[in-house]
C-alpha cells in the first residue's frame, strides 16, 4: 500500500503552506456548521427513521463490516492457519470460507482500493499508480487529489488575506458503494480506506487516508535534529543542525510557508534541548516542558505556527530522542494536520475528525502513516519503526471498535496499514533467525486477534469480510527500464546529459519514442498527447506498444541468470473504460525478486538496467498481479468462484437490496451461479 517514492515527488499543491490559507475561513465555516447541525439534529433523526426504513426494505441483513488489512499474504495466511498461530482466521474460514482474492492490474494500493469502492477497472476510475505524468511539462503528479490555492486573495502592502478557500479537487472517478447506498438511507463509516482525500458527501461518516498530507503539503516529511556533523543530503526528510550555547542545544522546527506576507518564508517555532543524564533529555517548546527518554515516543504535540492578522495553522508531530552519546540527535515525525483543528477537510462531515480526537484522543492523520523513508534513511531504526507503526495500530484500532460499537445496522469499513507497512520494511528478515525474523510471523498474530474481538460484533444478520487489495513477494532487485529503452533505442537523453536528473529532466524528447516513471509501466511519447509527443497515435502507436511487451516479457537479468519481468501488456488488451488513455500504456509484471528500481521511480536513466536493492524497504507487491493475490475471509460461504476485488461494491450493493448501477462491472459473491467476472488478464 504504501507510497515507495520520495514523499517530494507528491507535493499535492503548488507549494508547502497551502493548507493554512484555508484555515482564516474554515475556522468560520466550521463554526457555523457545527451550530447547524446541531440544530437541525432532531429532524435528522426523524428523517433518518422514515426514510431508513424505505432504506432497509429489500435487505438481506442488517450490517455489513469490511476488515482491510493492506497486503495480507494469503501464502503467509495459509502457513500460519497451518501452524495453528491464527487461531481467528481458522474459525473465520470454517465458519464461512477464505480464498484468494484478485486484484488489480497494476497491484498498488491506490488502484486496488479504488476498484474496492467503485466496483470497476482502473479505466473507469482514473487510477493506475501513485502519481501521474503531467503531458504539456511530463512532471509528476499526484494521480489522487489536486490542491489549488484560493483564487481570490485582497493584497494590502505585503499583506495577503485569502477570500476563498483552497480548491480540493478528488481525481478519482465513478460513485462509490458507499455513496450509492447514502442515496438509498443506508448509512455507513468509512475509516481509513485508501484514496477518499478529500472525503466525498455522503450519508455517513469518513476519515480520509491515503494522500492525506503533511502541513507542509507533503505526502510525508520527517525532521531529524541533530549536533553531529552530516553534509548528505536526505531524499525524503530534513537534517537541521543543533547548535549548542549556553549548556543548551539550540534548533528550530520548521512549518508551513506564511503566504500571508510576500517574502516571509516558512514559519518556525524555537526549541531548546539540554541532556539530563545517560538516556534522557529535556524539550522545551513554545512555553512547555518535554521529559524525553532514549528511544521513546512523546504523546502527540500540538504545535502552532502563527501567521500575521492572529491566524494561525496548528499541526500535531511525536518527537523521539534517538541518540543522546557521542551526540545528541532528536527526530519528529511529518507535522499532521491536526484533528480537533484541519486545515484542509480530512473528514465528513467535517466535524467527525474533531469528534474522534475529542473521543479517543489525538491520531495520525496523514495519509501514509508510517514514516518508512525515516528507516530507509536511518534517521530512526527498525525498533522505532515498529513503536511507531503500533502507536497508529492502536490508534487505528479505537476508531475502529467505537464505530462498531455505535453501529446497529449499515456498513463499517476500515482499512489497517500496518500490515503492509512492516511487511514492505521486515520482509528480508523473514524467517532469516535474526532479530526481527518473526516480526511478520507476529504481525499476522495480531492481525488474527483483531479479526477475533471484531467477530464478537458479528451475529446472524451481519456478514464480516476480512480482506487484502494485494499479498507480498521479495523486492531484491530494482530494473531501470528507462536505462532498457536508452540501451534498444526508444529513448535518447540530451548532449552531455549524464540521466542523473530526477523527474525525466534530462530526455531530448524529440527523438524519445517510450519512457517511464513510477511503478506501473511505461509511457509512449504520442504525438497530440504528450506535449512534445512524435509517435503518431493509432496503429504506429499500437504497433510500438506490442514491439515492447514482446521484448519486456521474459526479459532476464543476466547477472543473477533470472527472469526479472514475467510479461508486459498493452493497457488496452487489460482496461475497457473512459479513462484509458490517462492509463500507462504499458503494464510491466515483474518477477518475484524485482520491481521498478528507485531512480526509474522518480524518472532517472542510469547506467545499468538492473541494480541490487539496498534500502529497508525489502519487500513489495509492483509485481505480475498473478503473483501477490490478495485474501479474502468471510463468515459465509461465498457462491461466485473466482472472486476479485472489484466484486466487493457489488456484493455491498446487493446484500442490502440495491440494483448496481450499468457501470458497475463485479460480481455479487452470495448469488447462486454468478458468472465470473471478466478477468482483467490472462496468468
Amino acid at each position: 500500500m504504501s507510497l515507495p517514492l520520495s514523499p517530494h515527488l507528491a507535493y499535492i499543491g503548488p507549494g508547502a503552506g497551502f493548507a493554512f490559507l484555508g484555515s482564516f475561513l474554515t475556522l468560520l465555516g466550521g463554526l457555523l456548521l457545527g451550530l447547524i447541525s446541531v440544530l437541525l439534529w432532531p429532524f435528522r433523526i426523524a428523517w433518518g427513521a422514515l426514510t431508513g426504513r424505505q432504506g432497509y426494505k429489500n435487505a438481506k441483513i442488517k450490517k455489513l463490516i469490511f476488515l482491510g488489512l493492506d497486503g495480507l499474504d494469503p501464502s503467509l495466511a495459509e502457513r500460519y492457519m497451518a501452524e495453528g498461530k491464527l487461531p481467528n482466521l481458522t474459525r473465520l474460514r470454517d465458519m464461512g470460507c477464505f480464498h484468494r482474492l484478485r486484484t488489480t492490474f497494476p497491484a498498488l494500493s491506490p488502484v486496488a482500493w479504488s476498484t474496492f469502492a467503485t466496483g470497476v477497472n482502473p479505466a473507469r476510475h482514473n487510477m493506475f499508480d501513485f502519481l501521474n505524468r503531467n503531458l504539456r511539462s511530463y512532471l509528476p503528479e499526484l494521480s489522487s487529489t489536486r490542491v489549488r490555492n484560493p483564487e481570490r486573495v485582497l493584497r494590502i502592502g505585503k499583506y495577503r488575506i485569502p477570500l476563498s478557500r483552497p480548491l480540493v479537487e478528488m481525481r478519482r472517478k465513478s460513485r462509490t458503494f458507499w455513496q450509492i447506498l447514502g442515496q438509498h438511507q443506508i448509512a455507513s463509516t468509512i475509516l481509513r480506506v485508501p484514496i477518499t482525500f478529500p472525503p466525498e458527501n455522503f450519508n455517513g461518516r469518513m476519515l480520509s487516508a491515503m494522500c492525506t498530507p503533511d502541513l507542509l503539503g507533503t505526502q510525508g516529511t520527517f525532521a531529524l535534529y541533530t549536533a553531529r556533523a552530516a553534509s548528505e543530503s536526505m531524499e525524503s526528510g530534513n537534517r537541521f543542525p543543533l547548535d549548542l550555547r549556553d549548556g543548551f542545544y539550540h534548533g528550530e522546527i520548521a512549518g508551513p510557508e506564511n503566504h500571508m506576507e510576500a517574502g516571509a518564508g516558512q514559519m518556525t517555532i524555537p526549541f531548546t534541548l539540554r541532556k539530563r543524564g545517560p538516556a534522557a533529555a529535556t524539550l522545551r517548546i513554545a512555553g512547555e516542558r518535554y521529559e524525553l527518554s532514549l528511544g521513546e515516543y512523546t504523546s502527540w504535540v500540538t504545535l502552532t505556527f502563527k501567521a500575521s492578522f492572529g491566524v494561525t495553522v496548528t499541526g500535531i508531530v511525536r518527537f523521539l530522542l534517538t541518540e543522546i552519546e557521542p551526540q545528541l540527535s532528536l527526530y519528529h515525525t511529518p507535522i499532521n494536520i491536526n484533528p480537533e483543528d484541519p486545515a484542509l477537510p480530512i473528514s465528513h462531515p467535517s466535524y467527525y475528525a474533531t469528534y474522534l480526537a475529542k473521543l479517543l484522543g489525538a491520531y495520525s492523520t496523514l495519509g501514509m502513516a508510517e514514516d518508512t523513508w525515516a528507516l530507509n534513511e536511518h534517521a530512526i531504526d527498525n525498533a522505532a519503526f515498529l513503536k511507531q507503526a503500533y502507536l497508529t495500530y492502536e490508534e487505528r484500532k479505537a476508531q475502529f471498535f467505537s464505530a462498531l460499537d455505535r453501529t446497529r445496522r449499515g456498513v463499517v469499513a476500515c482499512v489497517f496499514d500496518t500490515t503492509d507497512r512492516v511487511q514492505h520494511m521486515f520482509f528480508a528478515q523473514k524467517d532469516g533467525g535474526g532479530p526481527y525474523s518473526r516480526v511478520i510471523e507476529e504481525l499476522y498474530m495480531r492481525a488474527d486477534t483483531l479479526v477475533g474481538k471484531t467477530l464478537a460484533h458479528v451475529d446472524e444478520e451481519t456478514v464480516l469480510f476480512v480482506l487484502s487489495d494485494h499479498g507480498f513477494a521479495r523486492f531484491e532487485r530494482g530494473a531501470d527500464l528507462n536505462a532498457w529503452l536508452l540501451q534498444n533505442g526508444y529513448l535518447t537523453l540530451q548532449p552531455g546529459a549524464t540521466g542523473e536528473g530526477k523527474y525525466l529532466k534530462e530526455i531530448d524528447w524529440s527523438r524519445t519514442r517510450a519512457y517511464t516513471f513510477g511503478l506501473a509501466g511505461i509511457y509512449i511519447n504520442e504525438k497530440g498527447r504528450e506535449a512534445q509527443g512524435i509517435v503518431d497515435p493509432g496503429a504506429p502507436a499500437s504497433a510500438l506498444k506490442r514491439e515492447i511487451a514482446a521484448k519486456l516479457s521474459g526479459l532476464r537479468d543476466e547477472a543473477r541468470d533470472r527472469v526479472a519481468i514475467r510479461k508486459a501488456w498493452p493497457s488496452e488488451s487489460l482496461y475497457t473504460g473512459p479513462y484509458l488513455d490517462a492509463a500507462p500504456d504499458l503494464i510491466v509484471g515483474y518477477a518475484d525478486g524485482y520491481r521498478a528500481s528507485w531512480d526509474a521511480a522518480v524518472g532517472k536513466v542510469t547506467a545499468r538496467v538492473f541494480t541490487d536493492n539496498l534500502k529497508a524497504w525489502s519487500g513489495d507487491h509492483c509485481v505480475d498481479p498473478n503473483l501477490v493475490p490478495g485474501v479474502l475471509f468471510s463468515n459465509r460461504a461465498i457462491l461466485a468462484e473466482d472472486p476479485g476485488i472489484e466484486d466487493m461494491a457489488r456484493t455491498a450493493l446487493d446484500l442490502f437490496g440495491i440494483a448496481p448501477p450499468p457501470h458497475m462491472e463485479g460480481k455479487a459473491l452470495f448469488q447462486p451461479g454468478a458468472p465470473a467476472a471478466k478477468r482483467e488478464v490472462a496468468a
